[in-house]
């Protein structure tokens, strides 16, 4: 049976620069192979306030400051931050969301952790992407932000009220140009009357 210093292996994860991290990962920075003393060792962690369980092998380290975005890039992947919560971000919409929105080529799913919500909004494949990562985290342009919004508003759903968004923000140009190598369906486009 192998036997590891707790607090050997403590000094290794926090020495990582890791504030996030699942199994596969930790496993592999720990150099365990067997898989009991693995959890073992989690378990571990978990009791001495070394990890927190976010949710089935997915942890944060404790002492480490996370954003709730590098958090909703790390639940589900691939993913990142875009309509309501990006265009919050941005400066374009005023109204900070309720949920942590984002998109992703997957299906979708919502995700409750600590009362926070994250929901993950599927795109088609050819329209995910587009995005900048910002302090490590993936967040999507504020054009592609509208975009991804009008998008799923063309589709049903989203709701979009133009009066709530300032459009001073926007880049018109950077925009069409998204819609245009995006070949954004007529519905879309309808939308984006609005806009010029």
């Amino acid at each position: 049976m192998e036997s590891y210093s707790l607090s050997l292996l403590t000094k290794k994860l926090l020495e990582s620069g890791l504030t996030l991290v699942n199994s596969q990962t930790l496993r592999s920075l720990l150099g365990i192979k067997n898989e009991r003393t693995y959890y073992r060792i989690v378990k571990d962690f978990i009791k001495n306030n070394v990890l927190i369980s976010i949710e089935k092998n997915k942890y944060s380290i404790t002492g480490k400051s996370i954003n709730t975005f590098e958090i909703a890039n790390f639940l589900y992947q691939p993913s990142y931050v875009s309509l309501e919560t990006a265009l919050n971000h941005w400066g374009v919409l005023s109204q900070f969301p309720f949920e942590i929105t984002n998109i992703t080529s997957k299906k979708s799913v919502k995700k409750n952790i600590d009362g926070k919500i994250y929901s993950y909004n599927h795109i088609a494949p050819k329209y995910f992407g587009m995005f900048t990562k910002k302090n490590n985290i993936l967040i999507a342009l504020p054009e592609k932000a509208l975009f991804d919004q009008l998008y799923l508003a063309s589709k049903g759903l989203k709701s979009i009220n133009f009066d709530e968004y300032d459009f001073k923000k926007i880049s018109k140009n950077i925009f069409f140009d998204i819609c245009h190598q995006l070949k954004a369906d007529q519905s879309l486009m309808n939308l984006v009357k609005n806009l010029k």
